[in-house]
């Protein structure tokens, strides 16, 4: 079918071959993360999430997705609704977020997929001591579980995508980070 006659229209599902359709797999938790999110996005383990990276979707000036890898010590929970994000203060995910304030972070770990949809509240504020650094504060839109369709059997994640070496969380860059991540900010 022709783009053009996409346009308007609602988005087509897929059939199966009786005619049935087939569900959305991602499923709205709402606009706050759960608890167990919370508590995962918290930094109070955070020594056995690092290692473990989070892919952080920002939208580039063409409209196209824009992908970055974070780990757990980039970013934080501070309640159900907030975010804190520490990034390159120059970076294009940077620049995005500014321009067009929106980020989606994806979770795609063995116990957990799931995709929370962000708006900035604010950032890029300065990082003490780390002048690359931006601290931005994101508001949670929407947290969306994937999880796989009876059809599927069983299918599932088998681990995430990882990195070493781990940073260690006494040096300069990942301190200066944490500080920043210490408490939300904004400007007044």
């Amino acid at each position: 079918m022709p783009r053009a006659a996409l346009a308007g229209s609602a988005r087509p599902k897929c059939l199966l071959g009786d005619d049935a359709t087939l569900r959305t797999m991602a499923h709205s938790l709402g606009r706050r993360l759960p608890p167990a999110l919370v508590e995962r996005l918290s930094q109070r383990d955070l020594e056995s999430r690092l290692g473990v990276a989070l892919p952080l979707v920002t939208v580039d000036e063409e409209g196209r997705p824009h992908p970055m890898l974070l780990s757990y010590l980039e970013v934080r929970a501070y309640d159900s609704g907030t975010l804190g994000l520490v990034i390159q203060a120059r970076s294009a995910s940077a620049r995005n977020l500014v321009e067009r304030a929106a980020a989606t972070l994806l979770i795609v770990e063995s116990d957990a997929v799931v995709y929370v949809k962000t708006r900035v509240v604010d950032g890029p504020l300065d990082v003490a001591g780390a002048d690359a650094l931006g601290y931005f504060l994101l508001a949670v839109e929407d947290v969306l579980e994937d999880t796989p369709a009876d059809w599927e059997g069983g299918v599932h994640i088998t681990g995430s995508v990882r990195y070493a070496p781990v940073p260690a969380l006494d040096g300069t860059w990942a301190r200066a980070t944490l500080a920043a991540l210490a408490a939300p900010r904004a400007r007044a």
